[in-house]
């Protein structure tokens, strides 16, 4: 294709927008409405999964030390734990604080535990993991190190905590992709509306000679502009609904129970997300929109 035939055929991609305005206004309303959805949905799911892992992150595992040990060899202890690969971190807590903290648990239980002395106790580490879908493993590997007496670990929330970020997921990937299918059959039946009224252009076209590359360029980057347009509206749209919706949550949650992370950290995934989603929306919807009108 000549160059001044591509700068031609640009032109009037262009044009077409502004020569059917309305369904041109229509194209582009339905995808920012449909990215709108996409986005929240999106960050949603974002701010919910990282709120999952903080929870797993809560999920400890207790690591008792043989009672035989002295204090500095129950201590070196952690040093080994921590070399573990899938540990996060290990905190010692002695016999001594162990006694306060079970004493601080039954205050209300006055007397009842009057005869618990800090030597019935046992050192133990406090050990919280990465990645708890490795913690039979890890817990095996922490059993193999000497003077490690007994270790309680809680398996069901790991796997509850597991399940639920894997649901999540699924979910995410399930509703994003139908909201993708939806937003392209209704931009598609869009363009087709607007194509529809060029029929007789179209027909002509193909009777002097054009080819349907010719005829088709123009569509498609008619199909462009409006799937970009309609994703840079509803990027900036998301980031200003985004920063309202938690600054009205902050002004009210006083005890941060719903922690949201700035729109800046997730910058960069959306701008990807909303362009590509425009950019196969607009390419795609007028593409398949054209081909039943070049049978003529």
């Amino acid at each position: 294709m000549k160059i001044n035939n591509f700068g031609y055929l640009m032109k009037e991609g262009i044009r077409g927008i502004f020569l059917h305005g309305f369904m041109s206004f229509a194209a582009v309303c339905v995808t920012v409405a449909c990215l709108l959805i996409i986005g929240s949905f999106s960050s949603l799911l974002y701010n919910v999964n990282i709120l999952v892992q903080e929870l797993n992150k809560t999920n400890e595992i207790l690591v008792y030390v043989d009672s035989d040990l002295s204090d500095a060899e129950a201590k070196s202890i952690g040093t080994k734990i921590n070399q573990i690969p899938n540990v996060l971190q290990s905190n010692f807590v002695s016999r001594q604080e162990a006694l306060q903290d079970f004493l601080n648990e039954h205050k209300d239980e006055s007397g009842a535990y009057d005869g618990v002395n800090a030597e019935d106790l046992r050192h133990r580490f406090v050990v919280t993991l990465e990645d708890n879908q490795l913690m039979q493993q890890t817990v095996k590997d922490i059993e193999n190190i000497p003077g490690v007496a007994k270790i309680s670990a809680s398996y069901e929330l790991a796997e509850g905590f597991t399940t639920l970020q894997k649901v999540l997921h699924i979910a995410s990937i399930a509703i994003i992709a139908v909201l993708l299918v939806v937003s392209l059959l209704i931009i598609s039946n869009t363009v087709k509306l607007a194509m529809y009224d060029r029929r007789d252009e179209i027909a002509i076209m193909k009777m002097v000679g054009a080819t349907n590359g010719f005829i088709r360029l123009p569509f498609v980057v008619e199909g462009f502009t409006l799937g970009m347009l309609g994703a840079a509206i509803a990027f900036l749209l998301e980031w200003a609904m985004y920063d309202g919706l938690v600054a009205k949550i902050a002004s009210v949650d006083s005890l941060r129970l719903f922690d949201f992370v700035p729109f800046t950290r997730l910058l960069a995934p959306m701008i990807l997300t909303f362009a590509a989603a425009g950019l196969f929306v607009g390419i795609v919807g007028s593409w398949t929109s054209i081909r039943k009108f070049m049978d003529v």
